[in-house]
């Protein structure tokens, strides 16, 4: 794959995320950040926290090792990334509880049932960002 190409992929998984991604569809990860920084002020960002469920399908390794050159350039240029994983969740049909799963395939870890439907974990979002 081309540089280009990774890229844009990187950048479009960095900034398909969060509430105040979900507006922006179409635009790149840099340009939200830029976007936010106009809009509230800040010329720097220090570090940025992502959380990501486990089924968000996302290659964290990948995510980090192309972070630095996604964000050149930006007010983002040389912030750190931080990333909490969040658990895959899943209603169990057989105890009716919402219970938290590793695996999309995994049985109730509550009564053993075979009957769950995934709720969450599919989440990629900014937490929050450390700004000056």
């Amino acid at each position: 794959i081309c540089a280009s190409v990774k890229r844009l992929f990187l950048m479009s998984l960095l900034l398909q995320v969060g509430q105040t991604l979900h507006h922006s569809e179409g635009t790149s990860g840099g340009q939200v950040i830029e976007d936010q920084a106009r809009q509230h002020g800040f010329s720097y960002v220090r570090r940025i926290t992502l959380e990501i469920g486990a089924f968000a399908g996302v290659e964290q390794s990948a995510l980090r090792f192309g972070f630095d050159a996604v964000m050149r350039g930006s007010v983002a240029e040389g912030a750190r990334l931080e990333i909490i994983d969040l658990p895959g969740r899943a209603r169990c049909y057989d105890c009716m509880e919402t219970v938290e799963i590793m695996d999309r395939l995994a049985c109730c870890p509550r009564c053993g049932g075979e009957r769950l439907l995934p709720e969450g974990g599919d989440e990629m979002r900014i937490k929050d960002m450390e700004v000056v």
